[in-house]
């Protein structure tokens, strides 16, 4: 499905209660799992599980390792709705429709948004399968006019010119650097930056990116957190570093970053497990 008209409010409700329509839960949590992290979902307790294709607008992701379902229950202590998977802006879609599954999140009650990825680390001190807390981003794909916010703005979803100053919510990643601390996790920090893909980054790129003050870069996440922040949720963003752009390597595969996602999975289950628990 390629871009079409703007999305609006109505669209957003309607995926809202198709969902509300087949759980019996009521999640104020969501979780957008990126690349290789679907297993998280599989600790999600009293599950009810949905496919996107069967909720209306949500896009579908054509990507391995995107499974492309809703899953909502009970994880650490928290009603949660999870996606399995995410749909990306180099499939096809517009910017609106990417995120139409965070709009509908918000309709249906969550203020908190936990979204995760699978990024190539940029900072030389980083290495596959680090975790790293973002703290910014730098959306590079926005500056270029690509915004899920571009066109005519619906004051009842959020303001016309949101503040991105403290996107990645303070409290949320003093939580996150506490339950790291509990699980003897090492946790870095960093900035993430949006490429539009789906080609990963040339060296020159790399280059670039480094420059732009960037610790790791990925093709999702971005226009998620936007979308989030423009209708008042509070966001932790986590991204698994799944290769080192920093370091000599022969080439980078979508193979290379589901495995380091697998290999990571327990880390990363154990620290949104204990951040769920401090919420």
């Amino acid at each position: 499905m390629l871009e079409r008209g703007f999305l609006t409010r109505a669209e957003y409700v309607k995926a809202a209660q198709s969902i509300a329509a087949r759980t019996r839960h009521k999640p104020g949590v969501g979780l957008i799992l990126g690349s290789g992290l679907n297993p998280l979902a599989d600790q999600i307790a009293q599950a009810d599980a949905i496919p996107f294709a069967g909720i209306p607008g949500f896009p579908v992701s054509t990507v391995p390792g995107h499974a492309g379902e809703l899953v909502i229950g009970n994880l650490g202590g928290q009603v949660v709705v999870a996606m399995r998977g995410r749909a990306h802006y180099y499939e096809g879609y517009s910017m609106q429709q990417i995120t139409l599954p965070v709009r509908a999140m918000r309709e249906l009650g969550v203020e908190t948004l936990i979204v995760t990825n699978a990024a190539g680390g940029v900072n030389a001190s980083f290495h596959a399968g680090d975790l790293m807390l973002i703290t910014d981003h730098i959306n590079f794909v926005g500056m270029a006019g690509q915004s899920p916010l571009r066109g005519p703005n619906d004051d009842s979803l959020g303001p016309r010119f949101p503040d991105m100053t403290g996107a990645y919510d303070p409290a949320l990643c003093e939580l996150a650097r506490a339950s790291a601390r509990e699980q003897s996790i090492e946790l870095r920090e960093g900035v993430y930056m949006m490429l539009a893909g789906p080609s990963f980054e040339s060296p020159a790129d790399v280059r670039f990116v480094r420059l732009s003050g960037a610790d790791a870069v990925g093709m999702s996440t971005v226009p998620e957190v936007i979308v989030a922040r423009h209708g008042g949720m509070r966001v932790l963003g986590l991204s698994l570093i799944s290769n080192s752009l920093a370091h000599a390597h022969d080439k980078v595969s979508h193979e290379e970053v589901l495995a380091a996602g697998k290999n990571a999975v327990p880390k990363l289950v154990a620290l949104i497990l204990a951040v769920l628990k401090r919420i």
